[in-house]
């Protein structure tokens, strides 16, 4: 069982930023790729990000790449979303997600394939 925090969201004006930490607990973190999606409402889950076990490989969605950058700290257990240049169309709850996958391929982009997810944080940006 992985247990995942979500943090650092709020309200941010169109062109600002904004970092979001998820905060893992429970398992080996570094066994899992972690992934950002994001939900706006009305509006299926999203893939935003994705990295691989040590932070080597990373994958982004086109509406974020150049914007957004993301990263982790094992010896923390936190994964972190960086989100720069935010656009009211970023306006969502972010979930970051533990995926125990043994291979890097292009379903770290799919929701389905995470096992563990947290309770998300709102992000909210103003135009």
């Amino acid at each position: 069982q992985v247990q995942l925090v979500e943090s650092g969201g709020g309200l941010v004006q169109a062109g600002g930023s904004l970092r979001l930490s998820c905060a893992a607990s429970g398992r080996t973190f570094s066994n899992y790729v972690m992934g950002w999606f994001r939900q706006a409402p009305g509006k299926e889950r999203e893939f935003v990000a994705a990295i691989s076990w040590s932070g080597g490989s990373t994958s982004y969605a086109d509406s974020v790449k150049g914007r957004f950058t993301i990263s982790r700290d094992n010896a923390k257990n936190t994964v972190y979303l960086q989100m720069n240049s935010l656009k009211p169309e970023d306006t969502a709850v972010y979930y970051c997600a533990a995926d125990l996958r043994s291979n890097w391929s292009s379903r770290v982009r799919v929701s389905d394939e995470y096992d563990y997810w947290g309770q998300g944080t709102q992000v909210t940006v103003s135009s």
